[in-house]
């Protein structure tokens, strides 16, 4: 333990030493929790932000996606998803509330517990699976075994680089640097987002999950701008490779065609869904069972999800924060998951 924190020590000099007024931001939940956990923005100098971006998959989740779940379950199907999706709003409820009101909701584990689940009881069951690269695989591994013809997907993954680009071209969050995520990153590699440095100049780093992890990116971007370079240094190489992972990648392209589609707090942002190819369309619940939804209504009123999930406001500058809005009553998706920014904020920010 001393090891690690003379470590820290070392590394926070340096970081001062290289210090310069900078906007580096993070697409990961997990980053958020260990930023926020250990205190790390207090540790490095004012000149140092350090904000979080969509990194939350949760909270990505639009409400079209939320009211297209509860109108499948107004078709009589059996709902199967995470247990940080029940209160994820809609444009007027959200599945807990379907399921206070007798709705069949059944929370899962993964894919795999949703397939046992159809396997044994003898009506319709959707898998909603929200993620984004990291879990693609596994609900492609799924399809890719033919589960039985009562089990079907809605499909909620998301891609992280088409929303740092879409960042990046509109100029909302005037970000300088980028601290990308590294369970993405053992999935896809580094090479995705080596065009962030070559077309628009921006230093990055792959970062793991553990304090130390996260100070080495922030010096490493330091230590590029010093330089005057801008490329993706990859701090978490002892599970990053710059191709990542093939075979992954692989059933993934086999699965899933790449679409687009609105992200919650974003409009529509190209190429950055996957949706279900019509080869697997008995696996689709969207084709499945003609899903149609209209009239959505994206954010709860007074909510500012969408900013804080763009990187331009922090929790604290919403004024539901801790009152209205808390972990035992989430008013908006950011405040559901345990990696969205407001639940971190809650629990390990200042009072």
């Amino acid at each position: 333990m001393s090891g690690m924190k003379d470590i820290s020590k070392e590394l926070i000099k340096r970081i001062e030493k290289l210090k310069t007024p900078i906007k580096i931001m993070h697409v990961c939940g997990s980053h958020e929790h260990t930023i926020m956990e250990n205190g790390l923005r207090t540790l490095l100098p004012k000149e140092v932000e350090v904000v979080a971006g969509p990194g939350c998959p949760v909270c990505c989740v639009p409400s079209r996606e939320i009211d297209e779940s509860l109108e499948l379950i107004d078709k009589g199907v059996t709902i199967a998803t995470f247990g940080d999706m029940l209160r994820v709003p809609g444009s007027e409820r959200s599945l807990a509330d379907a399921k206070a009101e007798g709705a069949d909701v059944r929370i899962v584990y993964g894919i795999n517990n949703a397939v046992e689940l159809a396997q044994k009881i003898d009506n319709e069951v959707v898998f909603i699976a929200a993620g984004f690269e990291t879990t693609a695989p596994t609900t492609a591994s799924e399809i890719l075994n033919k589960p039985p013809e009562n089990f079907s997907v809605l499909s909620s993954h998301r891609m992280i680089p088409p929303a740092l680009e879409f960042l990046i071209e509109s100029g909302q969050t005037n970000l300088d640097a980028l601290i990308e995520p590294g369970h993405v990153c053992t999935i896809i590699g580094t090479k995705p987002f080596e065009k962030f440095s070559t077309k628009y100049n921006i230093p990055q780093a792959v970062a793991g999950f553990n304090p130390l992890d996260i100070l080495m990116a922030v010096y490493m971007i330091l230590r590029q701008v010093n330089k005057g370079e801008a490329k993706i240094d990859n701090e978490y190489n002892r599970a990053v490779r710059e191709e990542g992972n093939l075979l992954a990648q692989k059933v993934i392209g086999e699965v899933f065609d790449i679409t687009s589609r609105e992200w919650r707090g974003f409009p529509k942002i190209p190429n950055s869904v996957m949706e279900i190819k019509n080869e697997f369309s008995e696996y689709n619940a969207r084709e499945k069972f003609d899903i149609e939804v209209k009239d959505v209504k994206e954010a709860p009123t007074g909510c500012i999800c969408g900013p804080i999930l763009r990187g331009v406001a922090r929790p604290e500058d919403c004024k539901l924060f801790r009152t209205e809005c808390n972990p035992m009553n989430p008013i908006g998706a950011c405040m559901v998951s345990k990696e969205g920014t407001c639940n971190i904020a809650h629990r390990y920010g200042t009072l």
